[in-house]
């Protein structure tokens, strides 16, 4: 199967915040915010919805078509993709703009506050899906340009090809009628719980209404797993134990990777959720987005451990 991601390319600097956000922020002056974190040094990785999801689809095998935009300084990232069998095809430079890029504190809690340059990711990559065999490509439509998750939805429905639909951050960008055309036709809509909420807020739309619009919602709960409905049922799905857990950051795209991947190789949703969420394990290890390495043999023998065979 043909696997697109479109999304966004970026350089992530990650850095922690040794104590908690809450004992240094005031409720009652939340509306007059202004607080400064120091934190104990800055990592420099390579990141992006897009970037993210294809890492890891590259340990499993597969060889997706990234669909984004980068800025003049993409040599670094276009050699990182080469060293991983990833193509670059499907990815425009923008000679004039500096690659996007995320700066993310987490604390102690594990809560993240992120501030995001846009950069490149401002123009469109405008790369166009195959006419031919639908059935034989699936796009994951994950945070990027805004107008490029409109139209590759459009293009998906005019061509009967498969789309998930992922909105992550990008959700404080979409109008309620631009929201709810872009998630009608979708076979799937996946958030965590929070976006989620965002979702039914901003469509006025509660899950059961949503699902006249996508065949399934699939909801990431963090260290409880994920939670795949449909309107025929609920499917709980659990989490799977990891080894030391040193940045969650990045566990979101290691999790739709691993769903891609399912789904291309035609299992279940339900299989395909628990090898989604196998490969978020990976992720959470190690401190970055595209950090983390495996075998598929090794993989395989985790999903084993955790879920009995695939």
């Amino acid at each position: 199967m043909n696997i697109y991601i479109s999304g966004s390319m970026a350089y992530d600097r990650i850095m922690d915040f040794p104590g908690r956000f809450s004992d240094h922020i005031l409720p009652d002056k939340i509306h007059i915010l202004n607080v400064c974190f120091t934190v104990n040094g800055l990592r420099e990785k390579f990141g992006g919805t897009a970037g993210n999801v294809a890492y890891s689809l590259g340990l499993l095998n597969e060889k997706p078509v990234i669909l984004a935009t980068i800025g003049k300084d993409y040599v670094n990232y276009f050699e990182w993709l080469r060293k991983n069998n990833i193509s670059h095809e499907g990815i425009k430079i923008i000679d004039d703009e500096f690659t996007a890029g995320a700066y993310i504190t987490t604390d102690k809690a594990d809560n993240q506050i992120t501030g995001f340059n846009p950069g490149a990711m401002k123009y469109q990559a405008e790369y166009r899906l195959p006419k031919t065999n639908p059935e034989k490509s699936i796009v994951l439509i994950a945070p990027g340009n805004l107008q490029d998750m409109k139209d590759y939805a459009k293009e998906c429905r005019s061509k009967a090809t498969p789309y998930i639909c992922d909105p992550g951050q990008s959700l404080t960008q979409w109008d309620k009628d631009s929201l709810i055309e872009w998630i009608d036709g979708a076979m799937m809509l996946i958030t965590n719980d929070y976006e989620l909420e965002m979702v039914m807020k901003m469509t006025g739309m509660n899950k059961k209404e949503l699902l006249r619009l996508t065949k399934t919602i699939i909801t990431t709960l963090g260290e409880k797993g994920s939670l795949i409905c449909t309107s025929d049922s609920d499917i709980k799905i659990s989490s799977a134990k990891a080894g030391d857990v040193v940045d969650p950051t990045g566990a979101g795209d290691a999790f739709r990777a691993g769903l891609l991947k399912g789904i291309a190789m035609g299992k279940s949703l339900e299989t395909s959720a628990k090898i989604g969420t196998v490969a978020a394990t990976y992720a959470i290890e190690k401190y970055g987005t595209q950090e983390h390495h495996y075998t598929y043999e090794e993989f395989n023998e985790r999903y084993r451990n955790n879920f009995g065979e695939m």
